[in-house]
Order: structure tokens, then C-alpha cells, then sequence
């Protein structure tokens, strides 16, 4: 066996091994607080409601588990099992130039996984979120979305394709640098035509109406220095009972959403609070840091990319005798995330920093009392449990767990006014 092979089935395992048990300490974490609500949270969230939370974490706990181990036995036959190498093969008897047999192969990979998938998307979706009151999509509206999604992804996920594997091809040694610009292009543009061209196909975007609440939001964002194309409600409750808010774009193009559950939830006030939290990452820079550190992330990819697609072990050790361009890249997309699942809580580290940082950008803007009260509501109508695990969440939430945030927020009260002004 192959070293790079028996290093990949350590790392694979390990990884296994690594969710299996963090999966443990949250269901067992869970379980033993379901029977009371913590202390912070006593006035404001049911016995009934904590008790719905825990339940729903387990339910999908289950669900994940049943992921893992589905996704793991698939990334083993589609490699050492020898699924890449007999789809390959079935490409190639097709009289077809090499580019657009290495597409073919890509988007048929892609393809089967996703049907061997789809029972437990559907279950999770018509099963587990009906069971708690969170599902509000319809068969008809499930379909439309999965074909829609589909057919993004042939049109725009081809052409891409074709233009990195023919830099492979004939771009010479260097290729993976010109691939990275034309990926990081991509990544630019799409930041940039998603909330106009994109999102729209999926959800309705209606402008908030004329009136009070308008009028406070835009005085938030003038007292920011925010312009953007507009504030927007989304009908998100077509399809799910989960509240969210967030600005998408970039430049000139940014607009500000707020789903249409979120608004009916949240008083004015919250509103402010949660959009000035959003804002917060846009006025701390949270955006622009993200953008450069996957920047550099990405051309290291490459560069690594660039290399592995040039040694015959990498394709070998993976229970493929070929070397072509799209077997590499493949293949790569395969492997990478066994090998970087570890650096998930460095990365939340920094998630959960910016979060504090937005939180306390919000407190200044809107004060903390109504962020604390948006804060909770979100927690108890989404049915987030108030008791992870320490290490679970450590490893998986970019966000701080709830008691945390509270915590963090609480200890603000009193200390900034509602207009950014300190107070006596």
C-alpha cells in the first residue's frame, strides 16, 4: 500500500472517529440539560420551547451521523474502490474531445452522489423539519428548486470548468496560477450578479414598505455610511419557518435582506439591532478580511493543485491508473476536505471574534437590551439549543454558542447609548 494511501485512510478515520465522538459529547450535553432551562434564559424561554430545541438538535444529530457515514463510504469507493476509475473509463469510450470528457466526468460524479443523497435530504426536509413545525415547502416547490439548482450549475459550472482544464492543458507549468485568477474572477462576479440575477430565481424580494421602520433602518445606515441598493423582505417562509437576516454584493451592488418570518418576529427596535449587527461586519472590515484570507487560501490550493497534478503517486494512491487534467482536479476536490476538516476550529476562532466584534458594533448603534431580546427570539423560533457542547461547538459553530453571546451582550447594558454615544 502506498504511503500517501495508507495517509489518507488515516486521515480519513481519525476524522470519522473525531465527529463520531463530538457528536457524542452534543447529543449526551443536550440530553442532560433538556429538563431545565439555564439560569440566563429562565424569563425568557419556555420549559416547552428548551425542551423542543434539545430535541430538534438530537433529531439532526441523527440526521448527521447518518451523513457522515454515507459520505465517507462514498469518498472510498468513488477513490480506493475504484468508482473514478470506472466512471473514466465509461468516458472515454465516448468519441469526445478530453476537456469535455473530463466535464462529463466531473458533473456525472457530482450527479450520482447527489441521487444516493437525495432520500435523506428529502427525509430531513418532509420528515424531521415537518415533525418540528419548521418545513413549508411543498413536493412541487422541492422539485423546482433541485432542478433549478441543477441547471445553475451546468450553465454556469461548465463554462468554468472548461476554461480551468484547458489552462491545465495549455497554459504549461504555471497553469494553477491563471486558474487561480480565473477562479477568483469568478468568486468577484458572482458576489457581484448573485443578489440581482441569482437569489431572485428562487425567492421573492419585495422592498420594505414606506413607514416608520423604513425610516429607522435608514437612519441607521446614514449614521453608518452604508448606501446599498435597497432593503428588501424575502419570502423565505415558502419554504421554511427559520428566521434569518444578512446584506449580500459588493460595491455599489449591496442590498440588505430580511426574511419575511424574521420581520414578522422582531419589534422595531430588534429589527435595528439585528441590521446593525449585520452592519457591523461591514464597518469592521469582517468582509474584505474573509475576502484576503481565502484569497491566500485559495492560491495555496492551487499552487498545491498545481503540483500534486504533476506526480503519478497522487492519482495512484487514490485507485486511479490514469493521469489526465480532470482526474486531478477531481480528485483534489475529493481529498481536500479530509485533510483540512482540522483546521474547522481555527477558522470558527476567527468567525467567533468577528461575531463579538458585530455584536458589540450593534450595541453601540442600537444598544444591547434589543439585541439581546432579537438574539433570543431567533434562538427559541429557529429551535437552537441553549446547551451545546463546549468542544462540539468549538469545532462546528461559527458563531458563539448562546449563552456565551448573551453573556457577552449582557455585561454591555447600560454602558453605550442607542446612538453610539457613551452614556454618564
Amino acid at each position: 500500500m502506498h504511503l500517501f494511501t495508507e495517509l489518507f485512510l488515516l486521515t480519513v478515520t481519525a476524522g470519522v472517529i473525531t465527529q463520531l465522538w463530538l457528536m457524542w459529547r452534543q447529543q449526551t450535553h443536550v440530553a442532560n440539560n433538556r429538563q431545565a432551562v439555564p439560569a440566563a434564559f429562565a424569563d425568557k424561554v419556555t420549559l416547552d420551547e428548551h425542551q423542543k430545541a434539545a430535541d430538534y438538535t438530537l433529531a439532526k444529530l441523527t440526521v448527521g451521523r447518518i451523513d457522515l457515514l454515507i459520505g465517507t463510504v462514498l469518498l472510498l469507493l468513488w477513490t480506493l474502490g475504484g468508482g473514478i476509475e470506472l466512471l473514466q473509463q465509461q468516458w472515454q469510450q465516448l468519441s469526445l474531445p478530453p476537456i469535455w470528457q473530463g466535464i462529463g466526468l466531473i458533473f456525472s460524479l457530482s450527479m450520482i452522489s447527489g441521487v444516493i443523497a437525495l432520500p435523506l435530504g428529502i427525509w430531513s426536509t418532509f420528515v424531521l423539519e415537518e415533525r418540528f413545525g419548521f418545513n413549508r415547502t411543498t413536493a412541487a416547490q422541492y422539485i423546482k428548486d433541485m432542478l433549478l439548482q441543477l441547471l445553475l450549475a451546468v450553465v454556469i459550472g461548465t463554462p468554468l470548468l472548461w476554461v480551468i482544464l484547458w489552462l491545465m492543458e495549455q497554459a504549461g507549468e504555471n497553469w494553477w496560477l491563471y486558474a487561480w485568477a480565473v477562479w477568483m474572477g469568478f468568486m468577484l462576479l458572482m458576489m457581484w450578479i448573485y443578489p440581482t440575477l441569482i437569489a431572485p430565481l428562487f425567492n421573492k424580494f419585495t422592498p420594505l414598505e414606506e413607514g416608520p421602520l423604513k425610516q429607522r433602518i435608514q437612519g441607521l445606515l446614514t449614521r453608518c455610511g452604508f448606501t446599498s441598493k435597497g432593503i428588501f423582505i424575502m419570502d423565505g417562509s415558502k419554504r421554511s419557518g427559520h428566521g434569518n437576516a444578512y446584506f449580500t454584493g459588493f460595491g455599489k451592488n449591496k442590498r440588505i435582506v430580511f426574511y419575511d418570518t424574521l420581520a414578522e418576529s422582531l419589534d422595531g427596535n430588534e429589527m435595528e439591532a439585528v441590521l446593525a449587527h449585520e452592519l457591523g461586519h461591514f464597518k469592521r472590515r469582517h468582509i474584505l478580511k474573509h475576502l484576503i484570507l481565502s484569497t491566500f487560501m485559495t492560491l495555496a490550493g492551487f499552487a498545491l493543485l498545481g503540483w500534486l497534478a504533476g506526480q503519478a503517486w497522487f492519482y495512484q494512491a487514490l485507485g486511479v491508473t490514469e493521469q489526465t487534467d480532470a482526474l486531478a482536479l477531481l480528485l483534489f476536490m475529493l481529498v481536500l476536505p479530509v485533510f483540512t476538516q482540522f483546521l474547522q476550529p481555527v477558522m470558527a476562532i476567527l468567525s467567533r471574534k468577528h461575531e463579538f466584534e458585530a455584536d458589540d458594533f450593534a450595541v453601540q448603534q442600537s444598544g444591547a437590551e434589543p439585541m439581546i431580546s432579537a438574539l433570543v427570539k431567533l434562538y427559541r423560533e429557529n429551535a437552537n439549543t441553549l446547551t451545546p457542547d463546549s468542544l462540539y461547538s468549538a469545532f462546528h459553530d461559527s458563531h458563539p454558542p448562546a449563552p456565551v453571546r448573551v453573556a457577552h451582550l449582557t455585561t454591555k447594558i447600560g454602558s453605550v447609548s442607542t446612538h453610539g454615544e457613551a452614556t454618564a
